[in-house]
């Protein structure tokens, strides 16, 4: 019988291995203390005080104790300063029409954004786009409409300038935003063509804005970079004028189409990235107060909501939905149609076509975009044509109708009333200095684009509530079409299963065993293969 282990067994082990451990740990204490002192780490020294042999000793800790009294003041003062500022919003957001609370700010703040958050996931997007749009309108004493340069007419909506129209003594300016992608000839045709109906200002917005509270100091032995703001002194000076013409603080609403630049335009004022900005349309989902001065408050807006009734290349730049609403080739097929054919070859340095789709395919091939097998992804070119359009890379350009026609919903009193009391020499005179400075593209090296006119928007939300029906109608008219298709389906089986009931003996087993009709049928060579000896050998029995 073998006696059991009463000893643990021993930890002892050979030199060489004690050593090897030993060493290992050196090297890691030493990595450690390298990196410590890389990062510069050392331990907090403690305060040791004034000694008791230094002189004046208790007038320094008089002074030490006054510096710590002020500190606290200084923060309480800071406080009572954000509270009055909080004060302040909460009673500017109730002349807008949002009941304030005696919350504590921060609580009030982060339960009115929840509370903002949900109310917003529930309401249908278009219809609340109407209502913040509304509100701004409302608001403002001053509303500025951003055009995008590169097609001003088709940026303005003659829907929203008759409902400002209507709302009393308001002020309607027209500013041309990314100045910096059409030809000079062609901006200062623009800017001739819609100051005889509007103050209009010449503007490029910044984009070098990238850290929020930063703010941008420009290079004084560079005046003028593709990346500084350029417009903003006349913009300021015609807000000034108003602000004067008022006789009090005035509020300055900033409209627009998706993509032509509201929020960049209210950064580069205020000189802060304080509204979001991106590549992609409808950042802004409601409207946003930002003052700039004590006299002058801008508000930030959604964008506008296009029509259905407008064309499809309308669509296909105007609406931030158009690519997921219209498929993305015929989106971009339509913005394609209205281009001039030669500048887009040679843009894009493609072959010549005479079709979208082989411009898609040549794009495709030019820019790498393939699909699995090597066939080229036309749905990718496509996207890739659409965003770029929309945009702020392109240059393209649109000639101004040759002759000047007041629109409709305008009149000769009211494009007196919108210039009355403004100094229109000295903007004349800021736009050919704005306009000097900016370094646009070569009229050869940009494309021609047909304009469609200006595109027709969506103000009341029962237009958009109208939209809802059909939809529902049109989808009830498709699942009556897939039941139609389905009990056509189960009729076929039937009498297929009729029919099978007439068969032999050896063909229904033969039908059972290959899965019972067309739905189950086998694949498998090995599996027929078996089942027809199977087959074999009952038919010999």
């Amino acid at each position: 019988m073998k006696r059991p282990k009463l000893k643990k067994a021993s930890k002892r082990m050979t030199c060489h291995k004690r050593y090897k451990i030993q060493k290992k740990v050196r090297e890691h204490h030493r990595k450690l203390r390298k990196e410590a002192k890389k990062r510069g780490h050392k331990k907090p020294r403690k305060d040791p005080g004034i000694p008791n042999s230094a002189p004046f000793k208790e007038a320094l800790l008089r002074e030490a104790e006054l510096r710590k009294q002020q500190l606290e003041e200084l923060k309480q003062q800071q406080k009572l300063d954000r509270q009055k500022e909080q004060e302040k919003k909460r009673k500017f957001e109730a002349s807008l029409g949002v009941e304030p609370s005696d919350v504590d700010p921060v609580k009030e703040e982060f339960g009115q954004h929840k509370a903002k958050k949900a109310k917003l996931a529930k309401q249908h997007p278009k219809k609340l786009y109407c209502q913040e749009l509304k509100k701004v309108i409302e608001a403002s004493d001053v509303v500025l409409e951003v055009l995008d340069a590169r097609d001003p007419l088709g940026c303005r909506c003659p829907q929203v300038e008759n409902a400002i129209l209507q709302g009393g003594q308001k002020r309607l300016v027209l500013v041309l935003n990314k100045s910096d992608l059409v030809p000079r000839e062609n901006l200062e045709n623009w800017v001739n063509y819609l100051k005889k109906e509007l103050p209009t200002v010449v503007f490029r917005a910044s984009t070098n804005l990238k850290y929020k509270r930063k703010i941008i100091k420009e290079r004084r032995n560079i005046p003028f970079k593709s990346e500084i703001c350029v417009g903003k002194e006349g913009l300021w000076k015609l807000l000034r004028d108003f602000q004067e013409i008022y006789g009090k603080a005035i509020q300055v609403g900033v409209i627009g189409f998706p993509n032509v630049g509201k929020s960049s335009l209210i950064n580069c004022l205020k000189q802060e990235q304080i509204c979001n900005v991106g590549v992609s349309m409808g950042l802004t989902r409601s409207m946003q107060v930002v003052p700039l001065d004590k006299q002058i408050t801008i508000i930030d807006s959604p964008s506008f909501i296009v029509s259905p009734i407008n064309s499809p290349a309308t669509l296909a730049l105007r609406s931030p939905a158009s690519i997921e609403v219209l498929r993305p080739v015929e989106a971009a097929s339509a913005i394609l149609s209205q281009a001039d054919t030669r500048q887009v070859v040679l843009k894009f340095t493609v072959p010549d076509f005479k079709s979208p789709s082989e411009f898609f395919i040549s794009l495709a091939q030019r820019r790498g975009l393939h699909q699995k097998g090597g066939s080229p992804n036309v749905e990718g070119a496509s996207k890739l044509l659409w965003s770029q359009w929309t945009g702020g890379s392109l240059g393209y350009y649109c000639h101004p109708p040759p002759n000047w026609i007041l629109p409709p919903h305008f009149n000769e009193n009211i494009v007196t009333a919108m210039k009355l009391g403004l100094n229109l020499e000295e903007l004349e005179k800021n736009n050919a200095h704005s306009i000097q400075a900016i370094r646009g593209p070569h009229l050869a090296s940009s494309i021609l684009f047909q304009s469609s006119g200006m595109t027709n928007g969506i103000t009341e939300e029962k237009d958009i509530v109208e939209e809802l029906p059909k939809q529902k109608e049109r989808k009830q008219e498709e699942g009556e079409d897939l039941e139609d298709i389905t009990s056509d389906q189960e009729s076929i089986e039937e009498e297929a299963d009729g029919s099978s009931a007439n068969m032999s003996p050896a063909k229904e087993t033969w039908a059972g065993e290959l899965g019972g009709g067309r739905r189950g049928l086998i694949t498998n060579p090995l599996k027929l293969l078996l089942l027809f000896k199977k087959q074999k050998q009952n038919s010999s029995l």
